[in-house]
Formats: C-alpha cells, structure tokens, sequence
C-alpha cells in the first residue's frame, strides 16, 4: 500500500462535529468537563465499507476531539492520523469520521483516541480493523441476522452474554448485514425469567431498559444497552456493519401517521417517536448517510464486481396495517421514490450477485392481530395489497433480464430458505429466486410462519423452535453466512445456529 496515498481524498465528518468550535468555555460552563483522561465507552465501530471508503464510530465520556489512525500494520507503524469530529452533548458524545482514498481490497488497522478538550491527556486508545471492497475478484463472505434484546430476553451475564457474535466473529466475515431490529425499544427488561425448566434467567439491567421508550434519550439508551455486551464490542471492532432497521427500533409493528391506543405509552403519536428513534440510531451506528442529509436509509453498497448489496427500508415509506387486499394499491412497503430507484439500481449493476436486503420476509404471512404486517396476507392468489409493489419489482427484474438477485431478511425469529418458483404461482411474471431467512441474534424464538402462494414460494429448509418466545439458553438462535468465490463465481449460503454449527447449505451457480 502506498501509505501516502491513504486517504488522500481527506477526512469529513458527520453532524457531530456541528459543534465542532466547542471551546474549554462552553464545556466547562455545561459542566462537562472531568478529571482524568476521556475515555472511549462503547468500543469503536466500522462501517458502510467501500473499495475507498468506511465510517468509524465511537463514543467518548465528555466532550473530546476524536482521532483516527489508520494503516495496514497491526502495530500501526507508518499509520497517519486525522482528526475526527469533537464529540458533543449534541449527539450523545457520538461521532462518526468519514474515510475515503482507502486502497481497496485490503485489511486495514485503524485506533481511535479522544483528545481532552483542556489540553489534557489523551485516551487510551481502541483498535479495530475493518477490509476494504476489492475492484478485481476475490473472495467475499459476510454474515447477516437480526433482532437483538427481544421479548425480554436482554445481556445474561450467566451465560456468557450476547455469544451469537463470538460464533459470527469466527467464520471471519468481511461485513455484517444487520437486518434491523438490532435494538428492541418497546421491550422492557426484568432482573430476571423464570425458564420452563425453573431455572432463571438474568438480565443485566440499566435505567433506559426499565420502560418503554419514548424521549430521545430512552431511544439513546437502547443502543448503549446492547454496548454494554463484550461479545458485540469486539465483533464491532473486528467487522464492519451494513445496517438497516425496521421496527423494533421504534415499537412493534409500526408505520407512519399511526395514533397509539397503548397505555404504556404517553406519546402516541408514531412519528415523533419514530424520529427520535431514527436520530439515536443514526448517532449510533456506522451508517454513511449523515441525518443532516435527510438520513435515507435505503442505498446500494457495492462490493467489487462480484456483489452488489441493496438495502431496503421497508419501514419509513409504509402504508397503514390493514386487511392488506385491496386490488388497486400501487405500493406499501418501499413507496415510489425507493421502487423506482430498486428498479434503476439494479437494471444498473454490474455486479455478479445482487443481494437484496429486505427487513420484511416477501412470502411469510405477519400478522399483526387481524391486520397484517408485511406484503402477505394468505390468500395464494392474484397479489393484493402490498403484494402488488413486490410483483412490480419482480416483474421488472425480469424485463430488464437482472440476473441472479437473492433476498436475504430476518424478522420473524427462525430460520428458513425459501425457493420461490413461477411455476408453483397464482403470479408467473417473474424469474425464479431464493429468499434466505434468519434470526434472531438474542431474541424470542417464534415460528414457523405460513407462506402466501402469491409468488410460489416452496421451503427448502426451516428451523423454528418448539413453542413461542423460546429462550436463548434454549438454543434457537440462527445466523446466516454467505460466500461467493471468486473463481466459479458461485454463491454459498449457510444457515448456522447460536454456536455457528451449519444446519443447511445452498449453492447457486451464476446465471449467465
């Protein structure tokens, strides 16, 4: 690597440094300055990575100027460093600094410290290491899952905390698609479960996991909660994260211009609470897109000529929970603007493998009491409702002959591959496809869910647990990984328990 090429195209830095001119005045008339040196609370992350470009997070105890040092040494010899945004109250004391001229497909080292505001000592600091997309062939594998802290199943110190991640961290992915739901908002937590077997389960508890959450605050302390875990520290600092959320980061089963009828909750309006939401997770996850930019969650990731990874937000553009039937409804899901830029992304794309990361299952009916929550609502006809959005997809990619898509999603707590066939369909125009299921990461273990025969899809393979809301000392945890290799171009996907065990594989071969 040519070290003084790296990131010669500088360093810019996301709404945290908005206050970037805080001086010692201001930090000490807030009353935020200590003794001692700062100190980096919640690990650091990496993120969105590119063949040139990444986004490194961390967070500090007060006021600080953040700096990153990278290069391609462990021992960061020759490495350069830049200085990041001064973390503020403003977003919690997160920030995010922006990397680009990285050299691609490399394993890059990077530390971030924390420079004292009064001219004091510095942090220690806090290594990660993250590698950057390739622009020729190679070898990619990442992993992907969802749902984190779910129905009350919280960090169990007892059994060694969040340890899907040390399972994940194992098999050395590159990325980690996060399929949303990666904090429960709406699931308070107790000091402890009693488990069918009459054991007990504890949680680690904190103020905010105490209650729902309403106040942007409550939404900040969801994420510093799953933080507090040393497994998810560490894996953050080994693999980068390409995050999308649905709604659990908000409440269950959520969409825009919802009223609540919740005695738990004094605000009842969804989008305001859904904004505050959208804001911590925005302060607290790796995400490119800054808030200040309109925060657009839905963007394609492009990862060397062999893949493509398109991340849906089916969540912000959604139309109300209902019967889901109606024969005239043009969208519901993804709204026109991100249909429409679906549609030219992948007509677009180059790459090999378009993975397309969808938070909601397309086949799997999801309820939501008598309304349904997703595009399927089991009646294994002609599509309706939301269902006709994902038939204008389907059909398009078919028309515009994009090859070899593949849908990956979580949400609904098992796992499950799912082949869906025009010949098995009550709707034909479209090619045939595979669409992986897999969760949840330290969740309520459900399942298994009804297929809709809308899209004709046929279950390869499926794990669900034994009874609703299953334990995670139960063991029905599920991750997902998949490897595309760079001679045959062939795409692997292995479905994999709490302890990484494989419990099914798929390979596809590439249309040509």
């Amino acid at each position: 690597m040519d070290r003084r090429s790296v990131l010669r195209g500088g360093l810019v830095t996301t709404a945290g440094a908005a206050l970037a001119l805080l001086n010692d005045g201001p930090a000490r008339a807030a009353g935020l300055v200590r003794t001692g040196r700062p100190r980096l609370t919640h690990g650091v992350q990496s993120g969105d990575v590119t063949a040139n470009e990444a986004v490194i997070w961390a967070r500090s105890d007060r006021p600080a100027r953040m700096l990153v040092e990278i290069g391609d040494r462990p021992d960061f010899r020759n490495a350069r460093t830049l200085r990041g945004p001064v973390l503020t109250p403003d977003t919690d004391l997160t920030g995010k600094a922006f990397l680009r001229g990285l050299p691609p497909g490399r394993e890059l080292h990077y530390r971030v410290r924390l420079d004292d505001l009064d001219r004091g000592p510095a942090s220690e600091p806090v290594t990660g290491r993250l590698r950057t997309a390739p622009r020729t062939r190679r070898d990619i594998r990442f992993v992907w899952s969802g749902d984190l802290a779910g129905q009350g199943w919280g960090i169990n110190p007892d059994l060694g905390g969040y340890r899907i991640f040390k399972a994940m961290a194992a098999v050395d992915p590159d990325f980690f698609l996060c399929s949303g739901d990666l904090v429960y908002s709406d699931g308070p937590l107790s000091e402890t479960v009693k488990l069918p077997d009459g054991s007990t389960w504890r949680n680690l508890t904190t103020a905010e996991k105490s209650a729902v959450a309403q106040t942007l605050a409550e939404y900040r302390g969801q994420f510093r909660y799953n933080l507090e875990d040393a497994n998810l520290r560490a894996f953050n600092a080994q693999v980068p994260m390409l995050y999308q959320w649905d709604d659990h980061e908000t409440l269950n089963n959520w969409y825009p211009g919802e009223i609540l009828d919740l005695p738990q909750y004094t605000e009842k309006r969804v989008d305001v609470l859904s904004a505050r939401a959208r804001r911590a997770a925005f302060e607290y996850t790796p995400i490119a897109i800054p808030a200040a930019k309109g925060g657009r969650i839905y963007r394609k990731i492009s990862y060397g000529p062999l893949l493509d990874v398109f991340m849906l937000d089916m969540r912000t553009y959604k139309s109300p929970n209902d019967a889901d039937d109606s024969p005239t409804q043009r969208d519901g899901l993804l709204g026109a603007e991100q249909t429409a830029w679906l549609k030219s992304e992948l007509r677009r794309s180059r790459a090999t493998w378009k993975v397309i990361a969808n938070d909601l299952p397309i086949g799997l009916v999801v309820p939501d009491g008598t309304a349904q929550e997703a595009a399927a609502q089991g009646d294994n006809g002609a599509p309706l409702g939301r269902e006709r959005e994902i038939a204008g997809i389907l059909s398009d990619i078919k028309k515009n002959r994009v090859r070899n898509t593949v849908w990956l999603t979580a949400d609904v707590h098992y796992t499950a591959a799912h082949y869906y066939d025009p010949s098995k369909a009550a709707f034909k125009d479209f090619d045939p496809f595979w669409e992986f299921v897999s969760g949840p990461l330290n969740a309520g273990a459900f399942g298994p869910n009804s297929l809709d025969g809308t899209f004709g899809p046929v279950a390869k393979f499926v794990q669900a647990p034994p009874h609703a809301n299953t334990s995670p000392a139960e063991g029905y945890q599920f991750f997902g990984e998949v490897d595309i290799d760079a001679h045959s171009a062939a795409l692997t996907v292995r479905l994999r328990d709490l302890d990484g065990k494989v419990l099914h594989t798929e390979t596809l071969n590439p249309a040509r």
